[in-house]
């Protein structure tokens, strides 16, 4: 048995606003590639208006997801952040403060169980990203530990 820790990115184009993107079976890929068969998944956000979830991969309920955030931190509501000339910030800054609001409902990171060089999710559980300030170019920070062959 050997300890092993490894590391990987995902690169996401995202093309909208408000976006979910369903990114287990990238992750499923990684890990079928990886020497390791039994340990844990960290992923992790790079960007403090993306979010990871842990929910069901069903177009409806993604509508329903961005229809609740949407009503509970409405883009047009006037935010500080959104003060854009009071602010050092790069040409063509987005008033995104919103965004930044509706990560902090969710996740950054999230931890999973892999055995036998599985992901451990229930029937219906996907990992979700959420795009919350698109279109951009994004990254998943990942980080796979475990060991090598069966305990």
């Amino acid at each position: 048995m050997k300890f092993a820790i490894e590391h990987f990115e995902l690169n996401l184009s995202t093309i909208e606003s408000f976006q979910i993107i369903d990114i287990t079976d990238l992750l499923k890929n990684k890990i079928e590639q990886s020497a390791i068969s039994h340990g844990q998944l960290l992923v992790s956000v790079q960007h403090t208006t993306t979010a990871l979830t842990i929910n069901e991969n069903e177009e409806r309920l993604w509508k329903d997801i961005q229809a609740f955030y949407q009503k509970l931190v409405p883009a047009s509501d006037r935010y500080l952040h959104n003060d854009l000339h009071l602010r050092d910030v790069p040409e063509n800054e987005p008033e995104n403060a919103h965004s930044h609001l509706i990560s902090m409902f969710l996740n950054t990171n999230e931890t999973l169980g892999v055995q036998e060089k599985e992901l451990r999710l229930g029937t219906y559980q996907s990992v979700l990203f959420l795009e919350l300030d698109g279109p951009r170019q994004r990254k998943i920070y990942c980080q796979l530990m475990g060991t090598t062959h069966h305990l």
